[in-house]
């Protein structure tokens, strides 16, 4: 995710700052001996010499402001996976503008370098995020649009645009980039990145609960009940969930007990069931079918075939196909 942060600000910085119209303006190395060196020979689009904006990450720290214990929760066939809260990590950089003129008695490029770090201020200061979206799908000439990284597709990226107390030993960074350095102005922006993990499995998924009531000492009263819960899915080759269907559970006679309505993934659940024998019904508005090939029409509301169970199922599974 750090290198996406560098991709977005490199994207914002030529989108946005009409000076940098080659992509070689807008460098990430340490601004040293050879990035100075390198300097004078930055080129624009046309060839010209031109200014250039140095993008240095000086430094990375977890925010411990924004952990979380969290976990979010997605189902696999049976299997359910846990993904951590991702770790919000702040990446702290240094943005310096450099001029190829040399200093003379006619010229003062520290000026040009000033009315650089001016616009890219001004690019950075425009919003309080990154946004993904709409940086990958700028574009002007010489920037084509991109498609978005999918670990971006959900993402927003906060921005600290040059906190008050300032980068705390901005002296000893420009101390390290060799012995003839020279103190530089920086913009200091933080962007706030999340180091997101895999999925984990985390167990078998939970088909049949059940609760046992009675009143004490007297065995007789015992009352057992259950709650139950399935997917409906597609068809038996075809395990795509089927969002949003009314589950109707039955009598053996097919009279109606009660009725849930799945999730958008899918699941639906039945609560206080007492033991027996039940037919399981799927109703739902339309099937989700493949783009191509052309699907055949579909019935105005598809039913699916009545499933037989036993609560508890011994099976232990409730998932209803079409």
């Amino acid at each position: 995710m750090i290198a996406h942060a560098d991709l977005l600000l490199f994207r914002l910085f030529r989108w946005q700052v009409a000076e940098l119209s080659a992509d070689t303006q807008v460098r990430f190395q340490p601004p040293d001996d050879d990035w100075r060196t390198a300097v004078p020979g930055i080129t624009d689009m046309n060839g010209n010499p031109a200014g250039s904006l140095n993008v240095y990450l000086a430094d990375v720290r977890e925010n411990r402001r924004l952990r979380s214990n969290e976990r979010e929760r997605t189902t696999v066939g049976t299997e359910i996976h846990e993904t951590p809260a991702p770790r919000r990590v702040d990446c702290h950089y240094l943005i310096s503008a450099w001029s190829p003129v040399t200093v003379s008695p006619a010229t003062e490029p520290t000026i040009d370098e000033h009315a650089l770090l001016s616009e890219a201020a001004l690019a950075l200061g425009r919003s309080d995020v990154l946004d993904p979206v709409a940086i990958c799908a700028a574009t002007r000439p010489g920037l084509p649009a991109i498609p978005v990284p999918a670990p971006l597709l959900d993402e927003q990226m906060p921005v600290t645009l040059l906190p008050v107390e300032g980068f705390p030993k901005l002296g000893e960074f420009w101390g390290t980039m060799g012995p003839s350095h020279r103190w530089k102005p920086c913009l200091y922006a933080i962007v706030t990145v999340a180091l997101k993990e895999a999925p984990r499995p985390a167990g078998p998924m939970v088909t049949t609960i059940y609760s046992h009531t009675l009143q004490r000492d007297l065995p007789a009263t015992l009352n057992t009940r259950f709650h139950l819960g399935g997917t409906v899915h597609v068809s038996a080759a075809d395990a795509t969930p089927v969002p949003l269907a009314w589950v109707e559970l039955l009598t053996p006679a097919d009279t109606l007990v009660t009725i849930a309505r799945a999730d958008s993934s899918g699941r639906f659940v039945f609560a206080d069931v007492p033991a027996g024998d039940y037919h399981l019904r799927a109703r739902v508005a339309a099937l989700p079918l493949p783009p191509s090939p052309p699907a055949p029409p579909q019935p105005a509301q598809p039913t699916s075939p009545v499933r037989a169970i036993t609560v508890p199922e011994p099976s232990g599974s409730y998932d209803i196909v079409f």
